[in-house]
């Protein structure tokens, strides 16, 4: 089997896995930091061993600047699981992973901003497309889905999430060289140690759905997900990574429906197919025709 067709596989695969981490957050019937904290203690464990197995723990991966910028970019990172996972019960877990995937055009704006990459035109337009869908996901809101408040409050805290992994992604951008498993590894350690005075330790997993929950979210949801998607990017394009990427939202609106029957507006499904459509676009370059490709702003 070729090595395309192996990586096509596994990032289907772990992009599958990432579309169950709402259902598994929503049964654990815990506070949300509670929730990470788990996930981020069960992850590091795991984490730790194989880097351990692959002889990742050497002077070099451990420079000062590379501690540093693990540390920073692992407080955004656990901050962004915060935030998205907040999300899921104000704003479905639908809406809530279909307005984090605004967060390629916040990783434009950023890299315009500190890299100095180009904004063209195309990639303006398929924003504005995204904020019109946007648009059309915060004024559909369900009579059902309880206050407006908790509602707005639920697309806000995914778009924060949505920032913070752009953020991330800037951040991890300059530790070019250093294992990705250990650069994860960094990032649940930091989680662990920094949600651990916050979580309410009064409450804890009782029921076996609860610990179920827990472990899948830190074994399969982290570790497991980590290292099949790591290697899938080893094995694959950047466009072809890209595209494989939008397995997500669709598995999470699935997940979604089946688990907790949930049915979105016919606002809310032109929204979140607008928002979708856009960020594949941006992120596979599609080039509007209308445009000239060497046009750009800035």
């Amino acid at each position: 089997m070729k090595n395309s067709t192996i990586g096509t596989i596994e990032m289907v695969a772990a992009m599958l896995i990432s579309g169950t981490i709402g259902y598994f957050v929503v049964m654990s019937e815990l506070p949300i930091l509670n929730v990470v904290w788990f996930r981020c203690l069960l992850g590091a464990v795991t984490l730790f061993v194989i880097c351990w197995m692959l002889g990742f723990f050497k002077r070099e991966n451990f420079t000062k600047r590379v501690l540093l910028l693990g540390t920073i970019s692992g407080v955004t990172v656990v901050t962004n699981w915060v935030l998205l996972f907040s999300a899921f019960s104000k704003a479905s877990i639908t809406i809530a992973t279909v307005t984090y995937h605004t967060q390629p055009f916040m990783l434009v704006a950023l890299g315009a901003i500190f890299l100095s990459e180009k904004i063209t035109l195309n990639k303006v337009m398929w924003l504005l497309m995204a904020f019109v869908g946007m648009i059309l996901v915060v004024q559909a809101r369900q009579s059902g889905e309880g206050g407006s408040t908790d509602y707005l409050l639920g697309i806000a805290m995914s778009l924060g999430a949505a920032f913070l992994y752009a953020v991330t992604v800037i951040l991890v951008k300059q530790l070019k060289g250093t294992p990705p498993h250990l650069v994860a590894l960094m990032h649940v350690t930091v989680g662990s140690i920094v949600l651990a005075p916050l979580a309410n330790w009064a409450i804890q997993p009782e029921t076996t759905v609860q610990w179920t929950s827990v472990l899948a979210l830190g074994i399969l949801c982290t570790t497991i997900m980590y290292i099949i998607m790591y290697d899938a990017f080893q094995k694959l394009s950047t466009s072809l990574t890209g595209a494989l990427s939008f397995v997500y939202p669709v598995a999470a609106i699935v997940v979604d429906y089946f688990a907790f029957e949930r049915q979105l507006t016919i606002g809310q499904w032109i929204g979140s197919a607008a928002i979708l459509f856009a960020a594949c676009a941006m992120t596979l370059g599609w080039k509007l025709p209308w445009f000239k490709p060497a046009t750009h702003v800035g």
